[in-house]
């Protein structure tokens, strides 16, 4: 199966367990693999035997623009149900990444990792 990849989708988001994260937002950053088949679209070279991958990325930021979730695993799920309504998609891997944790003593990132297909 051949694979698209997008990669630092970078959104400002309303998602986390602390009250104060849904009211002042904190950044996001989304890697996606999308597998699909792109065999009509290396041969015609048309957009339209393709994804448009602008609309996925377009969806994507939606999601993490305006869902209030606690969880990131939860936004995470929001954007792999949502891309993988695209007829053209099968498998999803979405990396959602929290790159500034409200955690006391902990300066690095916190990324989830979801796999999903249809």
């Amino acid at each position: 199966m051949d694979c698209i990849k997008l990669t630092d989708i970078r959104c400002y988001g309303y998602t986390g367990y602390l009250p104060e994260e849904q009211v002042l937002g904190q950044w996001f950053e989304v890697d996606l693999t999308l597998w699909l088949d792109l065999r009509a679209a290396g041969k015609s070279d048309a957009i339209e035997d393709t994804l448009d991958y602008r609309k996925v990325i377009s969806t994507t930021k939606n999601i993490v623009k305006n869902s209030k979730f606690a969880l990131i695993e939860r936004l995470a799920e929001a954007i792999a149900e949502a891309i993988l309504e695209f007829a053209e998609v099968e498998k999803i891997q979405v990396c959602m990444t929290k790159p500034a944790a409200p955690i006391p003593d902990f300066g690095g990132k916190i990324t989830v990792e979801i796999l999903r297909e249809k």
